[in-house]
């Protein structure tokens, strides 16, 4: 007893520091860069009701949607803010997103927005923005497969064009070391509590055999596995898995419960059973990131109060408002780009 009310002090010393960072960082549900939940209620009553059915619609249909929708709201907020920047497809003035290193093959959920937002202009012509759309559409596919629910600040508007060079650039990637997952999420105000809380988005979702082959064949460069992997989970993913070949075979991020939005993430890593480097290195890289790993393992609703809180952190972003940008009738492109 004496020595597990040890460990849980030893827990508590590492994370209060960072939970205080969190509290001090601004009111975590202050509404920011002129964004608030109502923004719609007049002008679109029915907006988030619109949204939160078609979402539903494709979530039933496949589960795994939930965690791409989420995804296309990660990628769309780390890439010149949240700007329904990764929506555009390629025209005679836009480098589509889409083809970055991190899209290309992978980002999924487009023709669900299309849905969405062919919806909501029958209801509500040139008034909901596609950047609005990604960050209610993300909510709601986290609640839907069990997840906390939030308030979604709204009012951002649309981009007038891309980047694919910051899609390669600024999105963390599988195999980046935790010091350059950091920097790129400080780069947006984001902190290590956000880092570690909105990595649990993989609770749901899948990845592809080429995000982690190298740990299960050659993590440093000597031909062995990483260490940091536990054996038989690795011996299981090799058969999916193969040294060469099967790039696109695609594997659970969370093994347990791979449908559902849980802390079970966090108790994988901790039995060595992270999917991703990205993921492992939370726990053997940094005391204070692995703090909130064990914190969140054992606390479920605080992972959920601290994702939900990431979550409207991250959707605050660089986000265009007022006259900025424009509402796009087609989430695909630009309003003048037929």
């Amino acid at each position: 007893m004496a020595a597990s009310m040890d460990r849980c002090l030893v827990l508590l010393c590492l994370v209060a520091p960072l939970l205080l960072a969190g509290a001090v960082r601004g009111h975590p549900w202050g509404w920011g860069g002129g964004l608030f939940p109502q923004f719609y209620d007049h002008s679109c009553p029915k907006a988030k009701e619109i949204v939160r059915s078609i979402v539903a619609q494709a979530v039933a249909r496949e589960t795994r949607m939930a965690a791409s929708l989420v995804r296309l709201h990660f990628h769309d907020c780390f890439v010149k803010g949240c700007d329904a920047s990764v929506l555009l497809d390629n025209s005679s003035s836009i480098v589509s997103e889409k083809g970055s290193n991190p899209n290309k093959n992978s980002l999924r959920g487009f023709e669900v927005v299309d849905q969405i937002k062919a919806a909501l202009e029958a209801a509500c012509p040139g008034t909901v923005s596609c950047a609005d759309i990604l960050a209610l559409a993300a909510r709601d596919s986290t609640a839907l497969v069990g997840g906390p629910y939030w308030d979604v600040p709204l009012g951002r508007r649309d981009s007038l064009g891309a980047s694919i060079q910051g899609s390669n650039n600024d999105i963390p990637a599988p195999n980046n070391t935790l010091p350059t997952i950091i920097t790129k999420f400080k780069r947006h105000g984001l902190n290590v509590v956000d880092v570690v809380a909105l990595s649990g988005g993989h609770t749901i979702g899948m990845s592809r055999c080429a995000n982690f082959r190298q740990r299960l064949y050659n993590q440093t460069g000597n031909g062995m596995a990483d260490t940091t992997l536990d054996v038989s989970f690795a011996a299981k993913l090799r058969q999916g898995c193969p040294r060469s070949g099967g790039d696109n075979n695609l594997f659970p991020l969370d093994s347990v419960t791979p449908a559902k939005f849980d802390n079970f993430y966090f108790k994988n890593i901790l039995a060595g059973r992270g999917l991703l480097s990205s993921d492992e290195v939370l726990l053997t890289k940094s005391a204070e990131t692995a703090a909130l790993v064990k914190a969140y393992a054992a606390d479920v609703n605080l992972f959920f109060q601290h994702f939900a809180e990431s979550m409207v952190k991250m959707g605050n972003i660089s986000p265009l408002t007022g006259t900025q940008g424009e509402i796009r009738k087609n989430c695909r492109r630009l309003n003048n780009n037929h």
